[in-house]
């Protein structure tokens, strides 16, 4: 377990990340190629790749589906396949929820897909949510089935400054749906499917035992962020960020300060959460009272980080999505 020094700063507890040895991490999965999203169901993982697959592990074996949208998938810098959530009546229906990056590099989109196994490949059966501005790097992109049976997206801001602000954008906003992609009745904004705004790029969704919702996202040059999500509430985005404070605005759980994790997955496990960081080659701890601490060191970029059965899963993306080639990724099990 890695060494920790909290320290505290205008409120906000955050950690200086001390340099100790390597975490145990063993290889479960060789050969990925930019994996987004993993989740796990009835013994088996699902991964998606953002040039448009979702494999499945299972028993050992790893079988790489591809994604067919009436729509093509624009796999393109820090677009594509994006976030996937595993409905909640899967095992009687089969049916997965997608995030994908549409359009041309000129004019970018994202929506949100329902999908299921058609033999050898995912066929898209409806659109959830659609018309989601998109960008080469900001798109959010996490989708996530809460505790009351809701959906839950995150969206990038797209280098807008009006539209985390807006309520008539979908842009820089954590949305909240039915699995059918209708509005509840009880969202805080009349006829909007948005649960709070105010967002840069939040990629991290998870639910603590309580049922509290919490999101990572990526912060501007430092000050990436864990908040405690409240309903209708506004994280302040772009008009505060770290410590800064503004009547009316929410300021988050913990921060990075001038430093940076470059925060994607979040996930719970037990009294603390689990965030993925690609800036740091590891796993944060986030305790709920928002103190940080390293918790994996793994040496390579990690996306995201799941618990399944007790266990800590992690894929890696080890290509920065500024950059062209193969990622040369793997799924890889850590040691509690």
């Amino acid at each position: 377990m890695a060494s920790k020094l909290a320290v505290q700063f205008c409120g906000v507890l955050f950690a200086m990340l001390v340099p100790v040895s390597a975490s145990a991490a063993d290889t479960v999965l060789n050969g990925l190629d930019y994996p987004w999203d993993i989740e796990a169901h009835g013994g088996k993982i699902y991964v998606t790749e953002k040039s448009g697959t979702v494999g499945i592990l299972a028993d050992g074996s790893f079988t790489r589906l591809p994604v067919e949208t009436s729509q093509p998938i624009l796999d393109d810098r820090g677009g594509g396949l994006l976030g996937l959530a595993i409905s909640p009546d899967f095992p009687d229906t089969g049916r997965i929820v997608l995030y994908q990056h549409y359009g041309t590099p000129d004019a970018r989109m994202n929506r949100v897909i329902e999908a299921e196994r058609l033999g050898d490949r995912w066929k898209e059966t409806r659109v959830l949510i659609d018309a989601i501005p998109g960008h080469p790097l900001y798109n959010g992109g996490r989708v996530a089935f809460g505790p009351d049976g809701m959906l839950y997206v995150t969206t990038g801001w797209t280098e807008n400054r009006e539209r985390p602000q807006d309520l008539g954008s979908l842009a820089g906003k954590i949305l909240r749906v039915t699995p059918d992609g209708e509005i509840p009745s009880d969202n805080p904004f009349a006829g909007s499917p948005v649960w709070s705004l105010g967002h840069r790029n939040p990629q991290g969704l998870a639910w603590d035992a309580s049922g509290q919702l919490f999101a990572a996202e990526h912060g501007q040059s430092g000050h990436d962020e864990v908040n405690r999500i409240e309903r209708g509430g506004n994280y302040g985005w772009p008009l505060i960020q770290g410590d800064e404070t503004r009547d009316g605005l929410l300021a988050p759980l913990a921060h990075s300060g001038q430093s940076t994790w470059a925060p994607s997955g979040l996930t719970s496990d037990g009294d603390r959460l689990l965030l993925a960081g690609l800036r740091v080659n590891g796993i944060l701890e986030v305790t709920t009272d928002g103190r940080v601490s390293e918790a994996y060191q793994a040496g390579e970029r990690i996306r995201d980080v799941l618990v399944s059965d007790g266990v800590i899963y992690a894929i890696t993306t080890n290509r920065s999505p500024r950059r062209e080639g193969a990622s040369e990724d793997r799924l890889i099990r850590l040691d509690p």
